[in-house]
């Protein structure tokens, strides 16, 4: 049984403004494409593989299960990591927990943000790669370079395999031992490999039998196999997702399955993969996967260019103008502009930084922010006062809490909302308001068929979101 696993971590902080540590780029919906790179990765695989095992941490467990939902994958299990330890880690949870349902799984392990332009070419890789699975091979692909690019790892590939089959030499022809893998190389470097025909680059993507990857994790990270397999020992599982303890999780080396595995075994092989593959790591890759006019440039949303060349732009939130712009970077979103030189897209990262030293909001949150019960959109905000708009979906209700530090005034204007004040219960509909004053226990439930609209006024000397203090919440975040 073909499982696939979707490592679905990544902070995604070079695709900043629209990535953000709350929603990281995976689970972002870049404009002009239907579904998120999150739901793009398992719908391309359509009905070739079963149920998939997501990966994820805890603050974005939610974006996944309704991303899941929405995108009609039924019955995926969401394990969430108590720590990041990158990919070694993450995959080994996995494969513990497909061997729990069925003692020859095979693992497809795919990052989450990766685009795929023919699909159609990824599922013949994958047919060529399960052969040798099977096999007891750990299966990477490596995608086929089509510049001298200084920014991706690459594989050394060597000799053909062979197999031990027979019948389907047109099935294994692509197939080749995994000499090597070499971190990014300096320019030259770089085109001396791409001139060899002989390297490719490092995807990121795997295939391989979990029993077999757990025994190469023992033989090569054994204190990586034994954090892990303690952790699993631990799990509990819940109605929606399963969680560890992070006692047994706290000391566990933090390496990707190429440093802790596939750099030692000699049991790793590559399929070379070309179906215009792009790992979306910065602006300059969105620009290069996207369509282009004859110019070369990428517009996306209310834009007037004139004398334009070479550029990126996202108009967001409001209309962009460009006047003779060449090879740029123009990246709008309601409450962030990103202006950059193309050949700097890499640096993105580096204003990330920058923002977090100076504790900006921008760097975890949009101005709208989306939460397991609707959303909350930031309106307006000065020294001891803020102002929300708070959308409630049908069905959905926000905790039981407190607050230690503020007021809040709230005005509905859409729907009728079932109000918990302490000991008091009562509905309000359009233009009807009530006030819940600081450390007053508190709530909004929608029992209604359309969404509930609220204005929310808060009034205070701090005004964080980590003020709160929750009793009840029906999506477990009690302790959060």
């Amino acid at each position: 049984m073909l499982i696939p696993v979707v490592l679905a971590g990544g902070a995604g902080t070079r695709l900043w403004p629209l990535s953000r540590a709350a929603l990281p780029k995976q689970f972002v919906s870049f404009p002009g494409r239907e579904n998120t790179l999150f739901q793009q990765t398992l719908l391309r695989l359509g009905d070739r593989a079963s149920a998939p095992i997501v990966v994820c941490n805890e603050q974005h467990r939610f974006l996944a299960a309704e991303q899941l939902r929405r995108a009609d994958i039924a019955d995926a299990r969401i394990l969430l990591e108590p720590a990041p330890r990158n990919t070694a880690p993450a995959a080994a949870l996995a494969a513990l927990e497909a061997l729990e349902t069925d003692t020859d799984a095979v693992l497809l392990v795919l990052p989450s943000d990766h685009a795929i332009g023919q699909a159609e070419r990824l599922l013949a890789a994958i047919g060529d790669a399960g052969t040798f699975a099977e096999e007891g091979y750990l299966m990477t692909f490596g995608i086929v370079p089509d510049a001298p690019a200084t920014g991706y790892g690459y594989l050394a590939a060597g000799a053909a395999l062979e197999g031990e089959g027979t019948g389907r030499p047109s099935a294994r022809s692509a197939a080749r031992a995994l000499d090597r893998f070499v971190e990014k190389p300096d320019a030259e470097t770089a085109k001396a490999y791409v001139a060899s025909g002989d390297y490719l680059w490092n995807s990121g993507m795997f295939l391989f039998k979990a029993a077999t990857f757990l025994d190469e994790l023992e033989r090569h990270a054994p204190d990586i196999f034994a954090a892990c397999r303690q952790a699993h020992e631990k799990i509990d599982r819940g109605a929606d997702f399963s969680r560890y303890p992070g006692d047994a999780f706290a000391n566990c080396p933090g390496l990707s399955i190429d440093y802790a595995v596939m750099e030692h075994t000699s049991r790793g092989a590559v399929v070379p993969l070309d179906a215009g593959w792009s790992d979306l790591g910065a602006w300059d890759a969105v620009w290069k996967h996207a369509e282009r006019d004859d110019r070369g440039n990428s517009i996306n949303g209310d834009v007037i260019a004139r004398d334009l060349g070479g550029s990126h732009i996202e108009a967001g939130s409001r209309l962009v103008a460009a006047l003779g712009l060449r090879d740029l970077l123009v990246i709008d979103t309601a409450d962030a502009l990103l202006v950059a030189d193309r050949s700097k897209a890499q640096e993105v990262g580096e204003i990330v930084g920058e923002l977090r030293r100076r504790a900006r909001a921008e760097v975890e949150h949009h101005r709208l922010v989306k939460r397991p019960w609707g959303s909350y959109e930031s309106l307006a905000a000065g020294p001891g006062f803020k102002v929300k708009h708070l959308i409630v979906n049908p069905g959905a209700a926000l905790s039981l809490q407190k607050h230690m530090r503020r007021d809040e005034h709230w005005t509905v204007v859409r729907g009728r909302g079932v109000i918990t004040r302490d000991a008091r219960e009562f509905t309000l509909g359009v233009n009807e308001s009530t006030m819940i004053p600081l450390g007053s226990k508190h709530r909004i439930r929608n029992e209604g068929d359309e969404p509930v609209e609220i204005i929310e006024v808060q009034l205070g000397d701090y005004l964080g979101e980590d003020d709160i203090v929750r009793y009840e919440d029906r999506y477990g975040r009690v302790g959060d």
